[in-house]
């Protein structure tokens, strides 16, 4: 915990002054770092927008748009409270570009982040220069079900794991959430400020937030990204998979951007901007500099 804090420390001393945007929602909130080319970081579900503290201190020289979703990370649950979480906020990312004037900014997502970045781009192919998905796939929900899934198939599936986690509170919870982020974060010194962060975000929003994440399938949007796309991703800690099985699966899942570069990171859980924090930022440096 303590090393934690300290990069953390570090990490804030090295980034430029930030201040909140000024954008009016009450369903993501967007704070400005640093001067540059505009790039748009989204964090995953019940994540904080801190978690992309330590890249941006490693890639100065952008202005970050650090986007921190309503109801994660110990944010007012907003709009978020109920009803789905995934289609309104990409919107909203969307209105954020449009209203701040960003002339088509690089969008990062990570996990969740990079449904929602697909979802922009897909949908708004207008507003984004190029996008970068940090593991996650357009279609999460054939994980669960396999490749003849669909979103009614998974609706039960969903429901439950739905019901379980908006349920879980307390002692249970907090076990919940430190056995899901040890199989997500292999630096176990990084794994405390993940699980603060989910323990910090509403239940009931991060419930939703999975379950539009099982049964929406992002493959359509994907195939209206024309912009170059990098894909980061990870052989899951635990999966019944094979390093060559989880790349074929991401290359049929992304087959509709033939303009797509899928790179799997090895020796990293999910959270790859901790486990593999100079190979992420070089990947990073790499997406950001390409004309």
């Amino acid at each position: 915990m303590l090393r934690y804090l300290a990069l953390m420390m570090l990490a804030f001393m090295s980034v430029p002054a930030s201040a909140e945007s000024g954008f009016a929602s009450d369903r993501i909130a967007v704070t400005v770092v640093g001067t540059g080319p505009d790039v748009v970081l989204i964090p995953g579900l019940s994540s904080h927008p801190d978690v992309w503290r330590s890249t941006i201190a490693a890639l100065p020289g952008y202005r970050y748009h650090l986007v921190h979703v309503s109801g994660f990370g110990g944010r007012a649950t907003g709009a978020n409270a109920s009803g789905p979480v995934l289609a309104p906020v990409a919107e909203e990312v969307a209105r954020y570009i449009r209203e701040a004037r960003l002339d088509r900014p690089a969008i990062v997502g990570h996990s969740m982040g990079g449904s929602w970045a697909m979802m922009v781009a897909g949908r708004h192919p207008e507003l984004a220069s190029r996008v970068m998905v940090v593991d996650m796939m357009p279609f999460l929900g054939a994980m669960f079900g396999g490749p003849t899934a669909t979103a009614d198939s998974l609706r039960p599936v969903a429901e439950q794991i739905r019901a379980g986690m908006a349920s879980s509170t307390g002692e249970a919870r907090q076990r919940q959430v430190e056995q899901t982020i040890a199989t997500m974060v292999k630096t176990e010194s990084l794994r405390p400020g993940v699980v603060a962060q989910s323990l910090a975000s509403d239940t009931a929003a991060s419930a939703q937030g999975f379950y539009d994440l099982v049964v929406t399938d992002l493959r359509p949007d994907v195939a209206n990204i024309r912009v170059p796309l990098t894909v980061l991703y990870v052989l899951p800690a635990g999966a019944p998979l094979t390093a060559e099985q989880i790349d074929g699966f991401y290359r049929a899942s992304f087959a509709g951007a033939p303009q797509a570069v899928l790179k799997r990171i090895p020796d990293s859980y999910h959270f790859i901007m901790f486990d593999q924090p100079e190979v992420f930022q070089r990947e990073l440096r790499t997406f950001l500099s390409e004309s």
